[in-house]
């Protein structure tokens, strides 16, 4: 397979799939997952079958990294990829899925702190000496009683 050459521009387009992960800060293995998900369309590829990225696949994929990096699941990476690519797309659209995913954080966010809180009373509580007694180890079990009808 012919490398696309380096030139202090930029890669030669297309280029392989090392070059497009290296590229996009993905690894070749969340690509090509990427790419079965359907969020890059159609790659192209050699005679050989070899993976062929353009440097719009490429952009693509700088977009979903930094969706992930945002904290967006693949359904809304979906969905934002593809009123990325839409021109006649309302921002109103991409502002519902912005809007849900924030939901999400701030509940996400919301749980976290309620374990942070429980976790410091209960490091507070927990005299960390030599005895037995631990009122971490307590509270981790009360928590995983089944309950009984």
């Amino acid at each position: 397979m012919r490398q696309a050459s380096q030139t202090p521009a930029g890669p030669g387009w297309p280029v392989s799939i090392g070059q497009a992960a290296q590229l996009s800060g993905i690894s070749p293995k969340m690509l090509r997952h990427y790419e079965s998900l359907g969020l890059l369309g159609e790659v192209a590829r050699t005679g050989s079958n070899y993976r062929q990225y353009s440097e719009n696949d490429v952009h693509t994929l700088c977009f979903i990294r930094r969706s992930r990096d945002m904290g967006f699941g693949l359904d809304a990476i979906a969905e934002l990829v593809s009123l990325w690519h839409d021109r006649q797309r309302s921002s109103a659209s991409v502002k519902q899925v912005a809007r849900k995913h924030l939901g999400e954080l701030e509940e996400r966010i919301e749980a976290l702190q309620a374990m942070q809180r429980t976790l410091s009373h209960l490091l507070h509580q927990c005299p960390g000496d030599e005895r037995p007694d631990c009122p971490i180890l307590d509270d981790l079990e009360i928590g995983s009683t089944p309950l009984r009808r």
